[in-house]
């Protein structure tokens, strides 16, 4: 017989059933637990074990061919040719797997910083765990911005409302209380029930994990969608650039091979042949140069107290061109501070401060640096009051409201947004305690309000009444207006030079905040955003998507927001053009994280604004993220310096390949050979992640573009096959090369030119004013010298090469000096006029 639902059964039974107490598990018992249930993740951990980052070197198609011609080859002909060629294909596959366990380890590493925890009951005490340990009988404690680690059962609450939109689509948070519900109760009425992937947004309480992973309502909707996180304009950009490589190396391989078969070569040659060059045109390296160059790059940016937590955010960090921020804790301090408490007419008022701080005293569901700062401005004895009850502050009302009982009075204090407070109000107290219609002193509050908003002063509102019972359900009318609690959180130190930083590097800031227009402009005005264009909340509500994406251009400070028009605000500035960056870190801010290209957070942010950013700074700082967009555009920077390396001087020597053979008697290349002209030119452009980058190539956002790529690739590309062809008219014509020489010849020009090559289009100065990395400079001087004494080595006859007659090498030298003079006089004219400024 099945059991039956766990919602159904008492919080007392369940405990029992689940073989726990109140007080939690013992950490003995936990461990037991995870090995029977397993770790407490929606989807397996990527294994980075050493065997499959090995083999996954091998994996593209091309290569796999290759090895099986190569293999065929040693029944058919000459087995020593084979051993030479898989020799080269693992060694090729033994570098990037070098390159890559270090990069996976690195990263595992840093991820660790940013952890999501869970708070549980253990041995009867409160820890924080990894959220991949939470086990069934766990007792989580719950309070605002926390998520839920599992589904549970509740078992004590006090005001606790949770938002269910990730798994129910309800827009408005949820009440929970402990209780027992019917079997057949849906889902979304489950009241006694929390789930995992939502999160608190007010309240406190304690639950009962029932089920984790895989096995919870998130787990069997995860598992249906198999969703993944979007593509990143990275990801897509390197998918294109997989696409034009393909196309380009099956239109090359297939002509050359059909037209050696028809020039009656022999086809196994002819088919090795073909697949060698179709090897030289792919860049296998490419995974293992951008794992490094980003896992360098998190690394770098983890110096810099950026802590990236997927890796191929890091190319959007750097494109990003609009930065959408809340003010507090970012432009300003971040430590709140209570100014002033007045009446409805702005005098000082000693009973608003004594109200505000029985309100912020007794709440107990969403701690908050205002009440940080009520309570610490002045205390005062509450010996005499006694809390009844509590309505918990919500993103919806607003407010706060705590039931208290003092001298047989029973009195309703609601503190919150001025708005949201006088909405609720139909009396104001004037001197004396006498009680005021509140129509008759509106506009003199509505005067107040805006005096203290043009000062940059943040205003809330207090007010009371006199409460019949016990019963909070609707009491929140009626009531009487008691003044002002004046805010103030003055800006950063420094911020309006960082705001001008960002300007200068192409990111323009917006500011998204809560607060009123008139303070948002003071302070954005004292940040150095003279005169900004505001759009606040209630507009943005009556304005259609097509229009706001027409007027965003000219907002700079967006007031009034709704926690909801966030979401809106981002996506209508991605559909604008924008690579679009969110700073946020609190419970209100998850969607908008997920909703930006770049999700940011801070360390300190809430679980579910920590779990939905791609990217973690350490400090909550304008200047961290400065130091880490730039971190960003670096690591950019030397993934297309790869790109651009392997579409000009591979594209141009395997082009120029395949045209010699067309007219030569003979391979201008054995396919052993050719293999490794493609190892030795891949040997520099490894160490790229430690290329030095000059300042303009950070100066503003770059963003990936395939048609540049291809423009590239053409230009760089036959002019590298120009010098090609001029070294077979050499070796043919002057020399009158045999095939070994001429083999040795090119395969000498063909590896000096294209390690070279790198040190020109690196950068876009003249070579010799760009100091290039130290590594890359001397792995490029080693393969230069490598590749003059390997043709007289030991390993040269293995290989079909042969020593050269000296009169070659002052011409190669010759042609050498042309190609490096051309290739410069070529970048100039394609980068004229900033054509490409932002490639």
């Amino acid at each position: 017989m099945e059991k039956p639902p766990f919602w159904t059964f008492p919080s007392d039974e369940l405990l029992k059933e689940l073989t726990t107490e109140t007080s939690g598990l013992t950490q003995e018992e936990a461990e037991i637990r995870i090995k029977t249930f397993g770790a407490n993740l929606l989807k397996q951990r990527k294994s980075h074990s050493n065997l499959v980052l090995f083999f996954a070197q091998f994996k593209s198609p091309i290569i796999l061919i290759l090895i099986f011609a190569a293999v065929l080859s040693a029944f058919l002909q000459d087995p020593a040719d084979t051993i030479i060629i898989l020799a080269i294909v693992l060694g090729s596959g033994l570098l990037g797997f070098w390159q890559e366990v270090g990069a996976a380890g690195a990263v595992e590493k840093l991820l660790s910083i940013v952890e999501i925890k869970a708070v549980i009951l253990r041995n009867g005490v409160v820890v924080e765990i990894p959220l991949a340990e939470v086990v069934p009988g766990d007792i989580t404690v719950l309070s605002a911005g926390g998520g839920i680690p599992g589904d549970c059962l509740l078992i004590e609450s006090v005001g606790l409302f949770v938002d269910e939109a990730a798994l129910t689509g309800e827009t408005y948070p949820v009440e929970k209380s402990v209780g027992v519900k019917d079997a057949d109760t849906a889902l979304a009425q489950r009241s006694n029930v929390l789930y995992m992937g939502t999160h608190v947004v007010s309240g406190t309480g304690k639950a009962v994990i029932v089920k984790t992973g895989l096995t919870t309502e998130f787990g069997a909707v995860s598992q249906r969608l198999r969703l993944r996180a979007p593509e990143t304009e990275f990801e897509l950009g390197i998918r294109h650039f997989g696409y034009l490589l393909m196309e380009v190396t099956l239109l090359l391989v297939i002509a050359i091979f059909a037209i050696n078969v028809y020039l009656a070569r022999p086809v196994l040659d002819s088919f090795l042949f073909s697949m060698a060059l179709a090897v030289g045109l792919t860049p296998q390296l490419l995974p293992a140069i951008i794992s490094v160059n980003l896992s360098r790059g998190a690394k770098n940016m983890a110096s810099k107290k950026v802590i990236v937590k997927r890796l191929s955010s890091i190319e959007n960090f750097g494109s990003m061109n609009v930065l959408c921020s809340d003010k507090t804790g970012t432009l300003t301090e971040g430590f709140v501070h209570l100014h002033s408490t007045l009446d409805y007419s702005g005098h000082e008022s000693e009973k608003v401060l004594l109200f505000a701080y029985i309100n912020a005293s007794l709440e107990k569901g969403y701690a908050n640096p205002i009440d940080e700062a009520i309570r610490s401005h002045k205390q005062f004895d509450l010996k005499s009051y006694e809390k009844l009850s509590e309505i918990p502050y919500d993103f919806i009302r607003k407010r706060l409201s705590i039931l208290v009982k003092s001298d047989d009075k029973t009195i309703l204090i609601t503190k919150g947004a001025l708005k949201n407070v006088l909405d609720v109000c139909s009396f104001v107290e004037g001197p004396n305690e006498t009680v005021i219609p509140i129509q008759q002193v509106l506009p003199q509050i509505q005067t107040v309000f805006s005096d203290l908003g043009t000062k940059g002063l943040r205003t809330l509102g207090v007010a009371y009444k006199k409460a019949e019972d016990t019963e909070l359900k609707d009491q929140e009318k009626d009531m009487t207006f008691l003044g002002f609690m004046v805010l103030y959180d003055p800006p950063k130190e420094g911020i309006a030079e960082t705001v001008n930083t960002l300007k200068e590097m192409g990111i323009t800031l917006k500011v998204i905040t809560g607060d009123n227009k008139l303070v948002a402009m003071s302070l954005s005005k004292q940040i150095g955003l003279a005169n900004p264009e505001v759009l606040t909340g209630p507009e943005l509500y009556k304005m259609s998507d097509e229009a706001l994406i027409q007027k965003l251009g000219n907002i700079d400070l967006f007031a009034e927001i709704e926690p909801n028009q966030k979401e809106r605000v981002i996506l209508a500035l991605k559909k604008a053009g924008n690579v679009v960056g969110y700073l946020g870190d609190g419970i209100n801010d998850a969607s908008a994280l997920h909703a930006a290209d770049v999700g940011i957070s801070v360390n300190s942010a809430v679980d579910v604004a920590k779990d939905a950013a791609d990217i973690v700074l350490l400090e909550k700082d304008l200047s961290v993220l400065i130091r880490g967009v730039k971190e960003g555009r670096v690591t950019f920077a030397n993934t297309l310096k790869y790109v651009f390396m392997a579409t000009s001087a591979n594209f141009g020597n395997m082009f120029s390949m395949a045209g010699a053979s067309l007219f030569l008697s003979f391979l201008p290349l054995l396919p052993k050979q050719i293999l490794l002209t493609n190892l030795m030119t891949d040997l520099p452009e490894m160490t790229i992640s430690t290329d030095s980058v000059d300042p303009e190539m950070i100066d503003g956002p770059r963003r990936w573009d395939i048609k540049f790529i291809r423009k590239f690739m053409l230009t760089f590309g036959l002019l590298s096959s120009v010098f090609d062809y001029l070294t077979f008219g050499t070796l043919l014509f002057f020399l009158h090369a045999t095939p070994e020489q001429f083999r040795t010849g090119w395969f000498i020009e063909s590896v000096l030119s294209a390690s070279l090559i790198v040190l020109v289009i690196r950068t876009r100065k003249p070579f010799y004013q760009s100091k290039p990395g130290k590594a890359l400079f001397w792995t490029t001087l080693a393969v230069a010298v490598a590749i003059f004494i390997f043709p007289y080595s030991f390993l040269g006859p293995l290989f079909g090469f042969v020593p050269l007659p000296a009169v070659f090498f002052p011409v190669l030298g010759i042609i050498l000096l042309l190609y490096i003079a051309s290739a410069e006089i070529a970048k100039k004219l394609f980068y004229k006029g900033g054509r490409y400024k932002n490639q």
